[in-house]
């Protein structure tokens, strides 16, 4: 009986991990800073859902509504805006509104209430609007 010699498998060099490791973390990376040229709806939230009450919206301010990815803003008394919580430049959740400004943490990107232009880079473009319904005192993704 002959006996075959067993030679183990060879392992990967060094340098194809390290090349397949930065490759996934380039991957990862990019995906995460999201595209610019998204022309579906940027909400998460299924149309008809209740964002809250047009109580909750300062004038001249807004709400953001996290979990639905949405700003409320009430740019004039009555009026009522929405727009992507997704900041244009980058992908990163706005968090503040003061002043007549949404704000992006990442980057500082400003962005105007009443339309959601840009009033400070590195943004270059607006804020997608979306659409909502009011109905009595109720806010609703339309």
């Amino acid at each position: 009986m002959a006996s075959e010699s067993i030679h183990p498998a060879s392992a990967p060099s060094r340098r194809v991990v390290v090349a397949a490791v930065g490759a996934a973390g380039l991957a990862l990376t990019l995906n995460a800073c999201g595209s610019e040229d998204d022309s579906s709806s940027s909400s998460d939230a299924a149309a008809g859902s209740v964002l809250g009450k047009t109580s909750d919206i300062p004038e001249g301010g807004g709400k953001i509504f996290k979990d639905s990815g949405v700003v409320v803003t009430q740019p004039t008394a009555g009026e009522f805006k929405a727009f992507s919580s997704k900041c244009t430049h980058q992908g990163c959740a706005v968090t503040g509104i003061t002043n007549g400004v949404i704000t992006c943490p990442c980057h500082k990107s400003e962005f105007s209430v009443a339309d959601g232009s840009v009033k400070k880079g590195p943004a270059t473009q607006p804020l997608p609007e979306e659409k909502i319904t009011v109905s009595g005192d109720s806010i609703s993704l339309a």
